[in-house]
């Protein structure tokens, strides 16, 4: 997770600086920047109907170019980066969808239910024609779609009844607005009473009824009162402005953001006395001021800041978000994140999209399980005072320029999603190469592995667990009251041969127990020479005699003499001869253990048995390879008891053998701790 963390902060950052890049491009070839202001008498007639359509403001009684570009210079300046937004807009001639409402309780879900929103619905009555024809309703709905007002269309053949009642007996146009400033309050239907059915004039008639929702000021005495006045808005935008009325995008906003900020209109057009503007900190016009708790920030002094519904939605956003901005933001990291892993997963192609689907599920389960405690958290009165000092951090962070800086870049990627696609692909491949560079230098077989392999090992592991216990789940040691393990006890019942030998993971090996093998005491190797040679002829000869002793044995026993006799040299190869199951019975083994406790006894090396965990058999001898142990040498313990050199025992269970060599004893169960007993006399028996 951290890693994938790390890969889109560093994506993030390299969209931050190709965004630099691009800048500094497009101040090469054109010699301005984006932040950098336009003067509208270079503008032609064209642009300048295109700033005032962006804005909001209307122009159908604005033949010449000179009263064109003053209603601009009066609505706020204008800045390279605004000019090249809405000359793409208008150049982009895209289709913006509208509804058709299917009866009356689609239509109170969308419209009368939705309380932060602007809708405007063409009824069509009964065996009548709409009220707007098709060009122009088609032009109606890409104007105002600009500001973030939703379009729909009623036909009352689908809901008779339901026109009746409301009383839409000819085809008409309804436009829905909160009636009241608190969030979530009632919605108000306005219906369309002009008589003029063109595309300006009901545009007009619904800025007029959405800027009634802003408060006008229209004197300084009224400035100074409402300026001093605290209420339940904590945060306030002032638009300070030589206009009628607010531009379209300003009373767009104030509705979108009902509850939360506050929007205040200040027409300057008449006043005498501009003094106490002066004293607040307001020196031109037009000037949108936003005043918090912390103090007045000029709005369209940093990068990105346009005056336009997209530039200030996203600059209000980042100061008052909300619960849901907040998880829409989350959820777009978190996917982002989770992508990554397509990358970083090196194989098979099929492998990549099933650990891909794996992530998803998980980081997106996780983000929605993780959302629900802090929901439940916010509705609670005593974080009142948390909620709010979140809210100043976010206003304190989002007011510096570094802030602008990212909500200009978001714009601008948003607004390029082929280019946001791109860039993210082409940073994912380059963690995929860096990925694949690092596996191969570790020698690591899944790079090159493809899809028939890895389904085959997907099924294989599939299979391994549905038909054994999962052994990486067991961690040893752990405490158990069972005697004998029941599974054992099945698997020596069945017929091994009859079945799948499933693939058991052999992650259990690094929790298996490990020391090295110690002495006490030190000799010389003379002395072992002289030592080991005398014992293992007294063992052959006394061997040699019990084979002629027992030459009348048939070929059954003598198999079993011999088994018997191996494991006893095994497990008996010490003064205590620790084999609690196997007592030692032969004669051979007998008479091997006798001759190694006389060895040691005699002064040869005394292995150090406190080093020894206290659940491990005692021995000397490795039944893997049948070497002894030597001094220093690194030694592994099985959960039966048995010791054995630690490679020795790790190329045996990684051959697929779980099982002890000795005992058969399953090499990742736990069994009964083992008590050694009490050590025997190291004289031979009389």
């Amino acid at each position: 997770m951290w890693v994938k963390l790390c890969c889109l902060l560093l994506y993030f950052l390299a969209l931050f600086v190709l965004a630099r890049v691009f800048e500094a491009v497009a101040w090469y070839e054109s010699g301005f920047l984006a932040t950098q202001l336009v003067d509208p008498v270079a503008l032609s007639f064209r642009k300048l109907r295109t700033i005032l359509e962006c804005r909001g403001l209307g122009h159908s009684g604005l033949p010449e170019k000179k009263d064109v570009r003053e209603l601009v210079e009066k609505s706020g300046d204008l800045m390279e980066g605004e000019l090249y937004s809405a000359l793409k807009e208008e150049e982009a001639s895209e289709s913006v969808s509208s509804t058709n409402f299917s009866g009356e309780m689609h239509f109170y879900e969308l419209v009368e239910d939705t309380k932060d929103g602007i809708w405007l619905v063409q009824v069509i009555a009964n065996d009548r024609s709409p009220l707007v024809g098709k060009v122009h309703w088609e032009k109606m709905v890409k104007k105002v779609s600009r500001f973030g007002i939703r379009t729909g269309t009623f036909n009352c053949s689908s809901d008779p009844r339901y026109c009746k009642r409301r009383g839409w007996l000819k085809s008409t146009l309804i436009m829905s607005v909160p009636q009241t400033s608190t969030s979530k309050g009632k919605v108000m239907l306005k219906e369309y009473s002009g008589r003029k059915i063109e595309v300006e004039h009901i545009f007009k008639w619904i800025t007029a009824h959405a800027a009634s929702r802003i408060k006008t000021i229209y004197n300084s005495e009224h400035l100074k009162e409402e300026w001093n006045r605290s209420d339940q808005y904590r945060v306030k935008i002032y638009l300070f402005a030589n206009l009628d009325q607010p531009p379209a995008f300003f009373s767009a906003l104030s509705v979108k953001f009902t509850g939360r900020v506050e929007f205040i209109f200040v027409n300057v057009e008449n006043w005498d006395n501009k003094s106490y503007m002066a004293e607040i900190g307001v020196y031109k016009t037009p000037s949108y001021i936003l005043r918090t708790p912390e103090g007045i920030y000029r709005y369209g002094n940093n990068t990105g800041e346009f005056i336009s519904l997209r530039a200030m939605d996203s600059f209000l956003r980042s100061l008052q978000p909300e619960v849901n901005d907040l998880f829409i933001l989350s959820l777009v990291l978190v996917n982002l994140m989770a992508w990554m892993d397509l990358f970083i997963t090196q194989g098979a192609t099929i492998k990549r999209f099933v650990v891909l689907i794996s992530t998803l599920g998980t980081y997106n389960s996780l983000l929605i399980i993780s959302w629900l405690p802090v929901l439940g958290f916010l509705q609670l009165p005593y974080l009142d005072s948390f909620y709010e000092y979140s809210l100043k951090l976010f206003r304190y962070s989002n007011t510096t320029t570094l802030a602008s800086w990212v909500r200009a870049d978001w714009m601008f990627y948003s607004s390029h999603p082929a280019l946001f696609l791109s860039t993210y692909l082409g940073h994912g491949l380059l963690i995929d190469y860096f990925e694949k560079k690092r596996r191969r230098n570790n020698n690591t077989d899944e790079v090159n592995a493809n899809n028939l392999e890895w389904l085959s090992s997907l099924w294989d592991w599939y299979t391994s667990y549905l038909f054994h216990p999962i052994a990486s789940f067991q961690h040893f040691p752990f405490d158990s009251d069972w005697d004998e393990d029941p599974d054992l006890f099945l698997e020596r019942l069945a017929f091994p041969d009859l079945w799948l030998h499933p693939l058991i993971p052999t992650d259990y090996i690094k929790n298996l127990p490990m020391w090295r093998f110690q002495c006490l005491g030190t000799h010389s190797d003379e002395e072992m020479l002289e030592t080991f040679p005398d014992s293992e002829s007294d063992s052959d000869s006394e061997n040699k005699e019990v084979v002629s002793s027992d030459r009348e044995v048939s070929e059954d026993d003598e198999l079993s003499t011999f088994h018997g006799c191996s494991e006893g040299e095994r497990r008996c190869r010490v003064e205590a001869c620790s084999c609690a199951s196997h007592r030692c019975h032969h004669e051979p083994c007998e008479r091997k253990a006798r001759s190694y406790s006389s060895h040691s006894s005699a002064g040869d090396l005394e292995p150090d048995w406190s080093a020894w965990p206290s659940d491990m058999l005692h021995c000397t001898e490795c039944v893997v390879c049948l070497e002894n142990f030597a001094k220093g040498c690194l030694l592994m313990g099985l959960p039966c008891g048995h010791v054995f050199h630690q490679n020795c025992i790790v190329m045996w269970l990684a051959g697929g053998r779980h099982c002890c060599p000795v005992c058969r004893w399953a090499s990742y169960k736990k069994k009964q701790p083992y008590t050694h007993p009490q050590p025997l006399s190291s004289e031979p028996p009389s």
